[in-house]
């Protein structure tokens, strides 16, 4: 019954921000708030998306899918939060656990690879215009979406399985706000080297070659920019890519900077470490549909469209 207990636990306890219990209220204020905003933003943006004809396009139909991968992110994450700071609700199961896990991770290697595919939608558009239509035909959107999911639920449901091996038999309080999967696996005995690699080699082989096709991409792209004789071309080129930069910055810099300060910044206090890793997961969705909002001029015009009939009805 020991052994049964230590690799089946019933559950794990999430202390929230320690050090800062007396302000789990009002830290709980902002976070609130900025789930609101990415729930409703990331309902207009996909409801937008799917009544009008006009946004059909290959741009708009991976906007809607990084729109439903935020809304999994921030869901999966910030009313787990909510409960832990106001009610003092610490409790996960280990099942919840793991899903939890498994959805963070999901979708941020998700996420990650529509940031690419975006990037390769602005290069087919800027420098091969004419073969637009030829090249990203419906067929080929739809397989790109299908491979996105495959690649992502592949390299993750292994996660799920490392850590069901393992033996929870000292502690089970997770120094955090949600369970992620080094987190949980730390809380173990036993050897957790495999989790360790797998840990460090599914970034290297879905975000790492992310980022490296994506600035590939960009080169090509402002390669073929700089290459326009016309500076209004230029430029209506550059702004077609402005909110597509705006989300990659907003998504990748904070993620590199969380892993480089939990890699190398010992000496940052864990209260901001914890702290920073939740804004991470609760702010990029939530202005993501604000920065298309206001730089997409499609959607910008649609959005004032949809409110102003329903003003008037």
């Amino acid at each position: 019954m020991y052994n049964l207990s230590c690799y089946n636990p019933a559950s794990f306890t999430l202390v929230g921000i320690p050090g800062l219990e007396k302000f789990h209220i009002w830290i709980g204020i902002p976070f609130c708030v900025i789930y609101v905003v990415a729930i409703v933003g990331n309902c207009i943006l996909l409801y937008l998306i799917a009544m009008e004809q006009s946004l059909h396009e290959p741009m708009f139909i991976f906007l809607s899918m990084l729109a439903s991968t935020d809304l999994i992110l921030s869901t999966a994450t910030v009313p787990k939060l909510l409960s832990n700071l106001w009610f003092g609700s610490q409790e996960i199961t280990f099942s919840g656990c793991l899903t939890q896990m498994f959805f963070l991770h999901f979708s941020f290697v998700v996420d990650s690879a529509i940031l690419l595919a975006m990037a390769f939608d602005r290069y087919v558009a800027i420098c091969l215009p004419l073969r637009y239509s030829t090249i990203l035909t419906p067929q080929v959107i739809v397989k790109i979406m299908v491979s996105i999911i495959v690649r992502s639920f592949s390299v993750i449901l292994p996660d799920v399985f490392l850590l069901r091996r393992l033996p929870f038999c000292k502690t089970r309080v997770i120094p955090h706000t949600y369970c992620e999967h080094i987190g949980v696996a730390r809380l173990s005995s036993a050897d957790i080297s495999i989790n360790i690699w797998y840990g460090f080699s599914v970034p290297l082989m879905t975000v790492i070659s992310d980022v490296i096709l994506i600035a590939v991409s960009y080169i090509f792209i402002l390669r073929a920019v700089f290459l326009l004789s016309s500076q209004g071309a230029r430029q209506k080129a550059l702004s077609t890519c402005g909110s597509h930069i705006c989300v990659i910055l907003m998504f990748y810099t904070p993620a590199f900077f969380s892993i480089l300060a939990h890699r190398f910044g010992h000496s940052v206090p864990r209260n901001v470490l914890i702290l920073f890793a939740n804004f991470y997961v609760a702010i990029p969705p939530a202005l993501n549909p604000v920065v298309y909002g206001v730089k997409t001029k499609q959607i910008q015009d649609k959005f004032l469209l949809f409110f102003s009939l329903r003003k008037t009805q």
